[in-house]
């Protein structure tokens, strides 16, 4: 199997988790790019390029609020999770636990 195949997939699962992080991390108001070293901590390894328009798709969905700081010499918009995005992040932890339930079955072996 190739290492292209096996990262095609990897990005494939990561792709919905980046949308639960971001609704998640961003219930405290943040900016891009500090969440995106926030998730890159975290574990949940986003490219500028992916993130950047993620966060727009967002909140031109009503999922996100945002607002500009200008306090400090470089003005930085701040993004917050709207209470349609809290209500969808809720959703989607119960998805996932449900998900999380249902894959373990089979890891361990319990299903075929």
């Amino acid at each position: 199997m190739s290492d292209d195949l096996v990262r095609q997939h990897v990005q494939e699962l990561r792709r919905g988790t980046v949308v639960l992080a971001c609704l998640l991390s961003l219930r405290e108001p943040g900016y891009g790019y500090g969440l995106l070293e926030s998730l890159d901590e975290s574990g949940i390894a986003v490219d500028a390029n992916t993130l950047y328009p993620l966060l727009r798709r967002l909140e031109k969905q009503g999922l996100l609020s945002s607002e500009w700081n200008t306090d400090e010499a470089r003005p930085r918009k701040f993004y917050r999770t709207s209470a349609d995005g809290g209500r969808l992040a809720e959703a989607l932890v119960a998805e996932w636990h449900d998900i999380d339930t249902a894959l373990a079955r089979f890891t361990s072996g319990g299903t075929r």
